[in-house]
């Protein structure tokens, strides 16, 4: 038994977070569409660093690009749009096997937008024209800018990927945006079957955070405490979701045919080597969820993945959890605004290096 495919059986979906042109051309992505049940793909500007960097499978469009007179932000979106139109095409099955519920592939606006509401729209309305596949979907952060963004872009019928989110504060905004979006797209005459979203919730980051705050606190009971209110803070957020959208609010759009805006679980690698490195796969397993896993621990929950309905496990338990972490004078909504500045921060310091790694590749071979 896979515990990759079997995952399908629980109603969760897991996603690719990665991207790489070699993985595209030779077979590793389709051996994990067929053989895994992998049905979607995520990617970062971070990842793009990597994958342009570490190989030659960029140089040769590298080169035409520069001979076109293309700068190096013009060039790397011809190499991020190859690479994505490329892996849409892979998941094209998955896409109209699942009835469009899965096979999306997902590309970042620029992180320096992440506070520019107007510049945010006109780009992900650019980079989805662009791709022009039915199965992209165009990543934009959950910040106070994001969120009116992300109402439009879903009102124009428009896949978002809504990202760095951390908190119930968050969700709330995010769920309300797209639910107000779709409306919206509904009473203009569009078909809410062909609008589809996530809400991509991170987990490890919060951990790391919060464990650092319970060290400090030189309470000595918070060792119990230690690696758990990630997994808590999604759970409960789960239940949210679960109201939202199979609640009155939702049920005339889907009576229409609209889909839930899943949740997406994110920043799904343990960071602590003393946690299990499969934790944020095996607590976090549920219904109507995707997990967007990166390669090693796609390799390790193959290998040792638990597989159980354990979104709905121990939910009193994440309740208490998050009360002793308040009782601790640990103010959980602060840690994740911080959390999600600091995410703001690093994808825009990742865009930058990747736009010097490509400028050091240019002036290699050009």
């Amino acid at each position: 038994m896979n515990p990759l495919v079997e995952l399908h059986a629980y109603g969760q979906s897991f996603w690719y977070d990665n991207i790489r042109r070699a993985y595209l051309n030779d077979g590793t992505i389709r051996r994990l569409i067929d053989d895994d049940g992998l049905r979607g793909m995520t990617s970062n500007p971070s990842i793009f660093e990597k994958a342009i960097g570490m190989g030659d499978e960029y140089d040769q469009q590298i080169k035409q690009a520069s001979s076109e007179g293309m700068d190096v932000i013009a060039t790397y979106e011809a190499l991020a749009l190859t690479d994505i139109q490329a892996a849409c095409d892979l998941f094209s099955d998955v896409y109209s096997s699942s009835n469009r519920k899965d096979g999306f592939v997902s590309l970042e606006v620029s992180p320096h937008l992440s506070h520019d509401q107007e510049g945010t729209i006109a780009e992900a309305r650019r980079l989805y024209s662009s791709v022009s596949r039915p199965n992209v979907m165009i990543k934009v952060p959950a910040t106070p800018a994001g969120i009116p963004a992300i109402e439009q872009l879903i009102a124009e019928g428009i896949n978002i990927n809504v990202t760095l989110m951390f908190s119930m504060a968050h969700y709330e905004s995010v769920s309300n945006a797209y639910i107000n979006g779709l409306t919206r797209w509904v009473d203009g005459g569009g078909n809410p079957s062909h609008v589809s979203s996530v809400a991509s919730f991170f987990i490890s980051r919060v951990d790391t955070a919060v464990d650092k705050a319970l060290s400090d606190s030189g309470d000595p009971t918070t060792d119990l405490l230690m690696g758990k209110t990630a997994v808590a803070n999604s759970k409960i957020v789960y239940q949210r979701f679960k109201e939202l959208f199979h609640g009155d609010r939702f049920a005339e759009l889907r009576s229409a045919g609209a889909e839930v805006q899943r949740l997406l679980w994110a920043s799904t690698s343990t960071k602590n080597p003393r946690y299990p490195d499969t934790i944020y796969v095996d607590e976090l397993i549920g219904p109507e969820t995707v997990n967007t896993m990166p390669p090693q621990t796609i390799e390790a929950f193959r290998d040792h993945g638990r597989l159980a309905n354990t979104l709905e496990q121990g939910l009193d338990q994440s309740f208490r959890l998050i009360e002793q972490i308040a009782q601790l004078d640990i103010n959980l909504d602060q840690i994740t605004e911080q959390l999600q500045e600091n995410g703001v921060q690093a994808f825009a310091d990742s865009y930058d290096n990747l736009l010097s790694t490509l400028r050091s590749k240019i002036a290699i071979l050009v």
